[in-house]
């Protein structure tokens, strides 16, 4: 099994920047691919970027392209979400999880952190 816990919420105001780190622990990280997701109040969670660790492949939803960038450091079995530019829409909670299989799909992932609650004020 994977356990992953996520770090580096806060506060900001809109134009800032925050990261985002996972740390991931368990004997079969390595094989997992890595995915952040984000719940805003009221709203279904969505996907908001997913990196492959074993070809590096990355993906972005649309709302955030050109703004954040997903990294991984598989020495330290870390991922890493670099939120630039952020606006008071990019407010919610984010999670990092683990799927077996390249997805941008809610359901196709096995093992979710507790989540860091990101605010952006206007």
């Amino acid at each position: 099994q994977v356990q992953l816990v996520e770090s580096g919420g806060g506060l900001v105001q809109a134009g800032g920047s925050l990261r985002l780190s996972c740390a991931a622990s368990g004997r079969t990280f390595s094989s997992y691919h890595m995915g952040w997701f984000r719940q805003a109040p009221g709203k279904e969670r969505e996907f908001v970027a997913a990196i492959s660790w074993s070809g590096g492949s990355t993906y972005y939803a649309d709302s955030v392209k050109g703004r954040f960038t997903i990294s991984g450091d598989n020495a330290n079995n870390t991922v890493y979400l670099q939120m630039n530019s952020l606006n008071p829409e990019d407010t919610a909670v984010y999670y990092c999880a683990a799927s077996r299989v390249w997805s941008r799909r809610y359901g196709e992932y096995d093992y979710w952190g507790q989540g860091t609650q990101v605010t952006v004020s206007s």
